[in-house]
């Protein structure tokens, strides 16, 4: 199984294909595994890599470090360590926070981002939303995760695909709480203007956990972005509708790396 020992951890990844280079970041307490229906096809003419980020999936699970900071320094020495050559990073809800912030610290490291369903300033809109979340999530957290997590996905989603989620979070411990806790503090707006990396937007129509106005104001803010709005999808929109995600993300890719 690969990994890289990275500071205070040991990260998961997965390194398949060759050519221009994809780096896949998951959502909140999943894992590389979220972008099962998006490997197989960018392998074939792309170096994809995918990586479970600290606490979560196949990955350690440390104590401390849970940070975006903490998140952002791991994907720098992961970089380095497999000697990425300036790959487009695609972020998946919190994993787009994670691309974002990678671009704006280390514009060198990123030929693109493209954010997916990211939540960018939302959370910190609603502070005593996140407040309760973390109430619900301290007393009762397989129940809090299980009654969420559905609201994540288009309806007509596969109830086994949903429940794969569920579980996976449930894995990942109580660690990984502590991003729900930064967000309620987090607004990358007024930086946005000045981001130096391509970025292309791509949202759910349905998205009911980070509205499509989010990903539309953060688009308008950043400085020849694109916005790619999926209809009928929801928060997952790589794993309710891969075919129709996957098209939309090579497009996305051509614009990036033209911009690039």
């Amino acid at each position: 199984m690969p990994s890289l020992h990275v500071d205070d951890t040991t990260l998961h990844y997965e390194d398949q294909g060759s050519g221009p280079a994809l780096l896949f970041l998951h959502g909140w307490g999943t894992s590389g595994r979220a972008w099962d229906a998006q490997v197989p096809d960018f392998a074939r003419d792309h170096r994809v890599v995918t990586v479970d980020w600290r606490g979560c999936g196949r990955s350690a699970h440390p104590r401390r470090g849970n940070t975006i900071a903490g998140v952002v320094a791991d994907l720098v020495a992961l970089i380095d360590a497999l000697r990425l050559d300036r790959p487009v990073v695609v972020g998946s809800s919190i994993g787009g926070t994670f691309a974002t912030e990678l671009a704006l610290h280390r514009p060198d490291l990123a030929a693109g981002v493209i954010p997916v369903g990211a939540p960018a300033y939302w959370p910190s809109t609603r502070p005593q939303d996140q407040a309760e979340l973390l109430t619900r999530l301290r007393r009762d957290r397989t129940g809090t995760v299980t009654s969420w997590v559905p609201g994540w996905y288009a309806p007509g989603t596969a109830p086994a695909l949903v429940e794969r989620t569920v579980r996976q979070i449930l894995d990942s411990g109580v660690h990984i709480d502590e991003h729900q806790a930064a967000a309620r503090g987090y607004d990358p707006r007024p930086a946005l203007p000045g981001l130096r990396v391509p970025v292309h937007y791509v949202h759910g129509e349905l998205d009911a956990a980070i509205p499509l106005e989010v990903a539309r104001t953060c688009a308008a803010l950043t400085p020849g972005a694109g916005l790619t709005v999926l209809a009928g999808a929801g928060h997952m929109p790589h794993q309710e509708f891969p075919d129709r995600f996957n098209a939309a993300l090579r497009s996305a890719l051509a614009t990036v790396t033209a911009a690039a």
